[in-house]
């Protein structure tokens, strides 16, 4: 099941999702449907828009969310999401984290997925594009671990970034301005 917005709204309250990230979901969300939409007007390919925006507005719904033992963001999110029958949406937000990319066998690997995993690292509480938002999260997350997948998922974000952007026919900067 693909949740319409109005469900999604209700998911948020259910499990108490805070408003800075309510503020960023929308935000991430209007990133990725601006570059689907784009994607889809060429007409190569077709990504699902509403299992995109479904994906983009819950993809940090764990956050207030009791963990279970061994589980990081998002495996909860993906937990309940998939008890409440929302299988495709869970698959779509299971490999958006930073850290997923630096692995092939975890990497984003449908275009919704790709496109989840981008628009997340191009946004905070607006879209600012990759550098800017690996130079917040650098100074964020001073630990040498962070900084490791900081350091290693980099050229493999901005490689996603080009294939992505390129497809749909817009540089970064474009987009920015666009939103």
């Amino acid at each position: 099941m693909i949740p319409n917005e109005k469900e999604i709204y209700i998911l948020w309250d259910t499990y108490a999702l805070p408003s800075y990230k309510r503020i960023h979901c929308e935000k991430v969300a209007g990133v990725a449907m601006a570059i689907a939409q784009r994607i889809n007007a060429k007409g190569e390919y077709r990504v699902n828009e509403p299992l995109l925006l479904a994906a983009a507005l819950l993809h940090d719904i764990d956050k207030d969310i009791e963990k279970l033992a061994q589980e990081r963001h998002p495996d909860a999110a993906v937990r309940v999401l998939q008890k409440d029958g929302m299988d495709e949406v869970a698959e779509v937000i299971r490999t958006h984290p930073l850290h997923m990319i630096i692995n092939e066998k975890t990497a984003p690997k449908t275009r919704e997925q790709q496109l989840l995993f981008l628009a997340d690292k191009m946004t905070k509480f607006a879209c600012i594009g990759v550098d800017e938002r690996f130079a917040l999260w650098k100074k964020e997350d001073a630990d040498e671990m962070s900084q490791q997948i900081l350091k290693e998922s980099y050229p493999k974000v901005i490689a996603l970034r080009d294939s992505i952007l390129s497809d749909a026919g817009i540089t970064e900067e474009e987009l920015i301005k666009l939103l």
